[in-house]
């Protein structure tokens, strides 16, 4: 039935929502996920209904969730074939002065642009592993420069090795592992301070996904780095 079975955590907008909408025009069946479900709506009646798109509450930083919504998509449609870990989360950081947010804010960033994107492989790599399947994650250019004073960019950081660690333990599986790692992209939480910057729109972002997973089988896009004309290597 269509192109399988595709869930995706933090769909709720911007690059979430934009590869839910490519992904059900080339004829997969959607699991949309989001700490808020009732975000997901509007989108999902736009996209079809419950026979061919899902909407669930799931919270990344909570493995038993995670996990307990792997099982029953696999249970109830018979097949996962993409999972694309893109749940995440920003706030501004600072060593140096009380810019940006206080330290007791930073937890919930690590926690959900770390262990979300790792819990979200480790739940969904049986079934992924059972089905010839494809884990994407979102990175992001920031995971590969030097920010100062950045803690986001720490967490991309993680997520780079972690991409690279997955796809090397996957060798011999049959899953392929793409980490997508999008400049600065108009999801609706630019910071001030960037606001006039060159943008991606989600779509573009999507679209780095889409051609990553209809990719040939015998073919593993590793990573995809994608950045608006002009963007400073170092923003």
């Amino acid at each position: 039935m269509g192109a399988g079975v595709f869930l995706i955590t933090g769909a709720g907008r911007g690059i979430g929502a934009a590869t839910a909408r490519l992904a059900s025009e080339a004829g997969y069946r959607l699991v949309l996920a989001s700490r808020d479900a009732s975000s997901l709506a509007a989108l999902a009646a736009r996209l079809g209904g419950p026979d061919r798109v899902w909407v669930a509450s799931c919270d990344v930083r909570a493995f038993d969730q995670v996990a307990a919504l792997v099982g029953r998509v696999e249970e109830e449609w018979g097949s996962l074939d993409v999972v694309f870990a893109n749940a995440g989360a920003s706030v501004v950081t600072s060593f140096t002065t009380t810019d940006g947010a206080p330290p007791a804010e930073w937890s919930d960033m690590v926690l959900t642009n770390v262990c979300g994107p790792a819990f979200t492989a480790r739940a969904a790599m049986p079934a992924l592993m059972r089905h010839g399947g494809h884990l994407v994650l979102t990175g992001s250019a920031a995971g590969r420069g030097v920010r100062p004073g950045n803690l986001y960019a720490a967490t991309k950081w993680a997520v780079t090795g972690l991409a690279q660690a997955i796809r090397a333990e996957c060798v011999g599986t049959g899953v392929r592992v793409t980490l997508v790692q999008p400049g600065l992209t108009d999801t609706g939480g630019i910071p001030p301070s960037r606001a006039a910057d060159p943008k991606l729109a989600p779509d573009d972002v999507a679209r780095a996904v889409m051609y990553a997973v209809s990719q040939p089988p015998t073919v593993d896009v590793n990573e995809i780095l994608i950045r608006p004309v002009g963007q400073d290597a170092y923003r």
